[in-house]
């Protein structure tokens, strides 16, 4: 008997089921079933099917005599599924890697739950994907539960796909699908008000596919009254339980709500329909209205007539444009007073005193500006730092003796028009203006591997949403750029064609990594919850621009962690830029929250969390050069070498001259760790070829450096020890990368 039954209706989708079927198939995770129900398509979807079915025996198809549509053929494919849970998927959908074994896990974790509700992520026909924007609600219980323990989990969309569903407890309440459009209706509120026992997994196992075009519930049509008809079936059903009487209030406004956001869209219904569609619903609403309860505001309307609902809805949409109109006025009057303020402290002279801090886009003391703004602290209390922040939220985060403030409020203005200092890691936003005397100092994000600034004008798809030019015109008030090695040089100055000196200091956040100690790296591992006597692996990946999301999963991380074996720990830090989209929810917080490994992508400070690791693991992450400061091994994962070269360019080939052994498959990594290779001779010798290239002017001196000679103007500062710098003077002529 197989785990799962994956019942899969097809109809006219014979472009799409080919890729519905692969993510099933070849899931890691095998012991499924899937039955195929031709719902009489006619198309060349049955040809597909069969030739599925002859090379694979885990897939059995059925092919219906006539079209009897999506529920109905979910219906027919029931009775021949013999496994412990159903899987109902349409065949335009796809599951995410790896979805089945999360699924399973979790499964056995909770003890066969009667349902498991899981995430999934909306993937549009034009590239973007966006997660359920309601995936906290399956965060927030841990155990089983039932619907009146956990109403909200009914505020999940109502659809069938999104949960598995325990065979002997479909077959016990004689569940079964309706005819007609919103199916899914009457299936799911009866099943999840029946479930004695619901668990949820906090995982996108299921890609809902947004098609341009051949939805059916984004066709025009009169189909779209079933929706009235589902929605009696829901309340028969409840009328056939005593029990659940309760429900009705909730469920009255949910029909209501449901059959408006219906007549609302403007692709569902026949302009000359909408109005007996309203009759209909307002029927419908008062008959099963429940005796003297009130009326939820937001479908009152109901109440009324057709012409009174129409008078609120061009109401509410002169409402939104008045809106718009207003908040384009405060905007425009809000640029008039920045303006001001900037005018009026501008005519006051620089405060040479002061100096603003901001690292990526002004999310919180972090990185090279940080180390900076530490050191100064220490060695030039003097000088008066602030921070500028995007929002209250990130303010409330600060140390409380760090001074800040609000980007683009008054102060933001005050401070920026006086400053003398700006030291940042990305580009200062457009409005501010540099006045003469100030001094901005750009750190970075450090040694660039792949295309930057000018570079990505011939890399279109990595260009996309970037606008080079105005790069470049933030560039021009750099005066200096920090680097850590030549190639860092060489690169900014062709990147960037702009007026700014480079200077040799090393990267001030690199400083901890340079002196790193075995007490650092245990006091990491216990704020972070790892074993002290556990060997941690780092692993790192970038983004990738050949998909819109720039999330790839390249590496099984349930598997890697289990590969690595007892007494290991798996760390996991995803790309800044990944880290509030969907890329966590395809498995990496589920993983986490079991304690198969540790999601530390929220951690503030990336030093820590490399200080924290005995190895690292990345594909094409500038991560790798300040890694190599640790002087600790690092292992390339590069199975898409040529497909981000392409996409994204590379200055250089860093396979050719590694940091550490480098895995073309997943296979070649697991036999790196299992082997011991990983730390081997080889190893070792790699990566000392790797530092003395790129971490040349990191010798943990660099934010003192930045301090003494670009903020106090101490030309001939040399190290307290009286030990000669090992920084060298820049090179008067550069060589053919740099710019002309």
């Amino acid at each position: 008997m197989p785990r799962f039954s994956v019942i899969v209706p097809v109809f006219k989708v014979q472009g799409f089921l080919r890729e519905c079927l692969d993510s099933v198939l070849e899931q890691s995770y095998r012991d499924i079933e899937v039955i195929a129900v031709d719902d009489r398509s006619p198309d060349g979807c049955g040809a597909i099917l069969d030739e599925y079915a002859a090379r694979d025996p885990r897939v059995q198809v059925l092919h219906l005599p006539e079209n009897v549509g999506l529920g109905r053929a979910r219906n027919a494919g029931m009775p021949l599924a013999t496994g412990d849970f159903l899987f109902f998927l349409d065949s335009d959908d796809t599951l995410t890697p790896g979805a089945l074994r999360a699924m399973a896990d979790r499964l056995d974790a909770s003890g066969d739950p009667d349902v498991l509700v899981f995430d999934y992520a909306r993937t549009y026909w034009w590239g973007g994907t966006r997660r359920n924007v309601l995936a906290h609600v399956l965060t927030e219980v841990d155990d089983t539960f039932t619907v009146a323990e956990h109403p909200e989990i009914l505020d999940l969309l109502m659809v069938v796909w999104n949960k598995v569903y325990r065979r002997e407890f479909v077959h016990k309440h004689a569940f079964e699908f309706p005819p007609g459009y919103y199916e899914d209706t009457p299936w799911t509120f009866p099943v999840l008000l029946s479930a004695e026992r619901i668990a949820t997994l906090d995982r996108i196992c299921l890609n809902y596919r947004q098609r341009r075009q051949g939805n059916i519930l984004s066709t025009t049509s009169r189909k779209h009254f079933d929706v009235h008809d589902q929605y009696e079936r829901v309340f028969a059903f409840v009328d056939s339980r005593p029990e659940l009487a309760s429900w009705r209030p909730y469920l009255h406004r949910k029909m209501g709500e449901h059959c408006l956001d219906i007549l609302g869209k403007p692709d569902r219904l026949p302009p000359s329909d909408k109005a007996e569609f309203f009759r209909r619903t307002a029927e419908l609403f008062a008959k099963h209205k429940p005796a003297g309860g009130p009326v939820d505001p937001e479908v009152r309307v109901l109440e009324g007539s057709y012409a009174r609902y129409l008078v609120r809805r061009q109401a509410a949409g002169a409402g939104r444009l008045l809106g718009r109109r207003a908040s384009q006025a405060r905007r425009a009057a809000a640029g008039r007073v920045k303006g001001g303020w900037g005018a009026l402290h501008a005519r006051r002279p620089l405060d040479p005193g002061l100096v603003v801090y901001s690292a990526f886009s002004h999310r919180g003391v972090l990185g090279d500006p940080a180390a900076v703004y530490f050191k100064a602290r220490e060695i030039a209390p003097h000088l008066r730092g602030v921070w500028v922040v995007q929002d209250a939220e990130q303010a409330a985060l600060l140390p409380p003796d760090v001074e800040h403030v609000l980007l683009n409020t008054p102060r933001y203005h005050q401070v920026t028009a006086r400053a003398q200092y700006f030291v940042n890691n990305v580009n200062w936003p457009g409005t501010l203006t540099k006045r003469p005397g100030s001094v901005h100092i750009h750190t970075h994000q450090g040694t660039p591997l792949k295309h930057m600034a000018a570079d990505l004008l011939d890399k279109p798809g990595a260009r996309y949403g970037v606008d080079v030019p105005q790069m470049l015109r933030r560039a021009d008030r750099w005066d200096h750029s920090l680097v850590a090695n030549r190639h860092s040089e060489l690169v900014w100055e062709r990147a960037y064609p702009c007026h700014f000196a480079s200077a040799r200091t090393g990267s001030p956040r690199n400083d901890v990594l340079v002196g790193a100690t075995a007490q650092g790296q245990k006091a990491v591992r216990e704020r972070l919850g790892i074993p002290a006597d556990h060997t941690v692996v780092l692993y790192a990946p970038t983004r990738r621009e050949y998909v819109r999301s720039g999330h790839v999963d390249r590496v099984d991380l349930a598997r890697f962690a289990e590969d690595l074996g007892p007494a290991h720990t798996l760390v996991v830090r995803l790309h800044p830029s990944l880290s509030t989209g969907p890329a966590r929810g395809m498995g990496l917080a589920d993983l986490h929250r079991r304690g198969v490994l540790v999601d530390a992508t929220d951690e503030p400070s990336v030093e820590d969390v490399m200080l924290a690791s005995d190895a690292l693991v990345t594909d094409y992450s500038a991560l790798m050069f300040d890694y190599a400061n640790l002087d600790r091994p690092i292992v390339l994962h590069t199975d898409d070498r040529e497909a981000y070269a392409a996409s994204r360019g590379t200055y250089f080939d860093v396979t050719a001259a590694p940091p550490g052994h480098v895995s073309g498959s997943y296979r070649e990594l697991a036999w790196l760790f299992a082997s011991g290779a990983w730390r081997d001779e080889d190893s070792t010798r790699l990566r000392g070829e790797f530092r003395s290239r790129y971490c040349e002017f990191d010798d943990g001196r660099a934010a003192e450096r930045v301090v003494r000679t670009l903020l106090l103007g101490e030309d001939d500062w040399r190290p307290a020890d009286g030990s000669a710098p090992r920084v060298p003077a820049p090179a008067a002529v550069h060589d053919q990368l740099a710019s002309s």
